[in-house]
């Protein structure tokens, strides 16, 4: 059976490994080989200790296990950053290793994170996902409504991200029940 818990600092390296491995094969048909080969596992450690040392932005992380307690995917949020669309929480970063990709756990762990950005006083939520990335889709699965479109740039290259949003968290709660 599947377990979401709060991310300890212990996770650091589980999730710097989840967050390359299914970054690099989400993106590899997405983004330039170059503008992926800066994101490194070494990086991406330093990245996540500091994050669970000491989260900003009223961040919060979840983990989601399998079956053998092995930490196979995660999510991240907080304060929605770009203050310009009206939402106050934001997804920050979702990742699952390719393995435990549409069997549930990634339902699972938006489900644990509304649940908790909800009990921290949060009312809606945004995330940003690649144009072109086809789990865009899952948000509208999910109820999200696409927002706006903006170019951001990785490595060298620019490539063109949509904010998904639910305006009402409790409605994204309720999918769950």
């Amino acid at each position: 059976m599947t377990h979401v818990r709060v991310a300890r600092f212990e996770d650091a390296e589980d999730i710097a490994t989840i967050h390359i491995q299914s970054w690099k094969s989400t993106y590899k048909d997405l983004i330039d080989e170059r503008d992926m080969s800066n994101i490194t596992i070494d990086n991406r450690i330093v990245l996540w200790e500091t994050v669970l040392r000491t989260p900003v932005n009223g961040q919060i992380a979840y983990v989601i296990e399998n079956d053998q307690q092995e930490v196979v995917g995660f999510v991240s949020g907080g304060k929605e950053r770009t203050k310009n669309y009206g939402y106050d929480g934001e997804i920050y970063a979702i990742y699952l290793l390719d393995a435990y990709q549409r069997k549930g756990y990634g339902s699972t762990l938006v489900a644990s994170f509304a649940n908790a950005m909800k009990e921290a006083g949060y009312q809606s939520l945004l995330v940003w996902v690649l144009t072109r990335n086809p789990s865009g889709n899952f948000y509208g699965h999910l109820g999200a409504e696409p927002v706006e479109a903006e170019e951001v740039t990785i490595g060298q290259g620019t490539y063109e991200e949509t904010a998904y949003g639910w305006k009402n968290i409790d409605l994204l709660i309720q999918r769950f029940s």
